[in-house]
């Protein structure tokens, strides 16, 4: 008898075994075979990701459900890292802790950071000392870089953003040392709106957000151009990457990202304001 029922647990257990490995290599085949792809991350990437999705779907994505969440740069790579996203959009570099994951990374662009005022300030040009200046709080008074007498209202992104990131980097001075009274806020989008409705504010966006409700001002004589980007002669510009778990990226999702970076992909790319890479 005893020997009957260490037979019959023996057999249950071999027969969980076979349907848990049966159940997870369906579960694998069905998220290859899934339509449905799950991007979150960057905002400034996610202004040419939304169209990018939109002319992949009338093209070769047809029946793909393409999902972006615009949640920051920190954000998507941390759901890549745990699996919530397939893929991660970043307008910075990997950090190191974030490189322990082993992501792939993908460059589909290049963006160049643009330094906008309210349409009414007369400044025209600065140099990236003086925006260190302004962003450090040495440098308050319009009129010390050739404006008006009225104090600079400093407006900074978010903890967490590859923009803010990548744009303390390349001025050079460190997140602590952001003058105290700085606005921050989330999203390029947002950015421009707090600039255009204060003549007396500064910020940062991506320059695929530049449009006439704001001016961006040249750095040391260099304008905030796609042309001066391609060419390295504006000072201020990051990659925009993409970034996967090589065993996480199902078929649907290396499609699309084949799709970026052709032909038709990079001329979305460059006609929303960007740099392509091809």
């Amino acid at each position: 008898m005893l020997k009957n029922k260490k037979f019959i647990v023996l057999a249950l257990s071999m027969m969980i075994g076979i349907v848990s490995v049966g159940c997870g290599k369906g579960a694998d085949r069905q998220k290859s075979n899934s339509n449905s792809v799950r991007i979150s991350g960057s905002t400034s990437v996610g202004a040419v990701m939304e169209p990018l999705v939109e002319e992949y779907k009338k093209s070769e994505g047809k029946g793909t459900d393409i999902e972006v969440q615009q949640i920051g740069s920190s954000s998507g790579i941390k759901n890549t890292i745990d699996g919530t996203s397939e893929i991660g959009m970043t307008s910075r570099d990997l950090k190191e802790g974030e490189k322990q994951a082993s992501l792939k990374e993908t460059q589909i662009a290049i963006d160049g950071i643009a330094v906008i005022i309210n349409n009414e300030n007369k400044v025209k040009d600065l140099t990236i000392e003086q925006i260190k200046g302004i962003y450090t709080g040495k440098i308050t008074n319009w009129k010390e870089v050739g404006g008006d007498n009225s104090p600079i209202v400093v407006v900074s992104r978010e903890d967490g953003s590859g923009t803010r990131e990548g744009f303390e980097t390349i001025i050079g001075y460190a997140a602590e040392e952001l003058v105290n009274s700085a606005i921050i806020s989330d999203g390029s989008g947002n950015i421009k709106t707090t600039v255009a409705g204060n003549k007396n504010s500064i910020g940062y966006i991506s320059l695929g957000y530049v449009d006439k409700e704001v001016n961006s001002i040249s750095i040391s004589g260099v304008e905030a151009t796609v042309d001066n980007v391609k060419s390295n002669k504006y000072p201020i510009l990051r990659p925009f990457l993409l970034v996967n778990k090589p065993e996480g990226l199902s078929d649907k999702g290396q499609a699309f990202i084949d799709y970026i970076l052709s032909e038709d992909g990079q001329k979305v790319v460059e006609e929303h304001g960007f740099v392509g890479v091809k």
